[in-house]
């Protein structure tokens, strides 16, 4: 097994690519040159901190996961701590892109620090990337430049607020561009929702519900080659509920035709929906339902 290599600081980051010295050491700004050092070939790294990074025009792949993107256009990739990354083959520098590194303390006690989880392209895989036009790595690479501009100057107590403010802006309008590129591939999309909605039926209708319980979203997403994080955003944009609510949607459904269909119990439906807890089959189902199982089968 190859070793993984832990970067936990930004000063680490900088010295694997043979950068100077970070001026701050909570978030640095890496624009891509020539003297960086990319001999990284066939080594796993883990990152400490959140990776914002532009790629344009990168000849080379890397990967993340189980999925490797081969960076061959302008694509902005987000990585979040404790991710493990890797090089199958050493890239040439891109000496339009940049890169963002950033420790979780910038951001801890912030408003950030609390919403960042929101940004689900976090937990995207490599092959889930954002590609971005040229106006829009204009808007973003203008934003990266306010916050290298605000670290080449004395920092003061107003210096971590404009660069938090900065930070969060690159993420909005990211998020804005992710929205943007559901709707130019909804086509290709509704594919992936039809092999979804055909792999919770055949789920549904399987012992795997019994043996192995409710599906989760990490494992829908496998089971497509995608990330659970990637899927239910998508299916979002494309159909209006997250994967975990098709899911329960896909679970009161079955639970309703068992409800009518037979005399079995509230407590041994529960088990065979794949529910630990009876309880919280009959919870789940009252939330959507507006009453208890018991009181839907009386009902009809």
């Amino acid at each position: 097994m190859s070793k993984i290599y832990s970067i936990k600081s930004i000063s680490e980051a900088h010295k694997l690519l043979g950068l100077n010295k970070p001026t701050y050491p909570l978030i640095s700004v890496c624009k891509h040159t020539s003297n960086m050092n990319l001999n990284v070939k066939d080594i796993k790294v883990s990152f400490d901190m959140y990776i914002i990074s532009l790629k344009s025009n990168l000849k080379g792949s890397i990967n993340y996961g189980r999925n490797s993107y081969d960076f061959e256009e302008g694509t902005l990739l987000f990585m979040a701590p404790g991710q493990v990354m890797s090089v199958t083959e050493n890239p040439v520098a891109d000496l339009k892109g940049w890169t963002l590194f950033i420790h979780p303390d910038l951001i801890q006690k912030s408003e950030l620090g609390e919403k960042i989880n929101q940004y689900s392209f976090f937990d995207y895989n490599a092959n889930e990337a954002l590609h971005i036009s040229d106006k829009e790595k204009e808007s973003l690479t203008e934003i990266v430049q306010k916050i290298q501009s605000e670290l080449n100057q004395n920092i003061d107590k107003h210096s971590q607020n404009i660069i938090l403010h900065n930070l969060e802006s690159i993420l909005k309008y990211s998020e804005r561009f992710y929205d943007r590129q559901f709707l130019t591939r909804t086509n290709h999309n509704k594919d992936f929702v039809s092999k979804f909605e055909k792999y919770l039926r055949t789920y549904f209708n399987s012992k795997d519900l019994v043996l192995n319980g409710i599906p989760t979203v990490t494992q829908c997403g496998e089971a497509l080659n995608m990330s659970g994080h990637y899927l239910s955003d998508m299916l979002k944009n494309e159909t209006g509920n997250t994967a975990k609510e098709h899911i329960h949607i896909k679970l009161i459904d079955k639970a309703k035709s068992k409800l009518l269909n037979s005399d079995i119990s509230v407590k041994l439906l529960a088990y065979d929906l794949g529910f630990e807890s009876p309880q919280y089959f009959s919870k789940l189902f009252k939330t959507k339902t507006n009453m208890s199982p018991s009181k839907f089968r009386n009902l009809n």
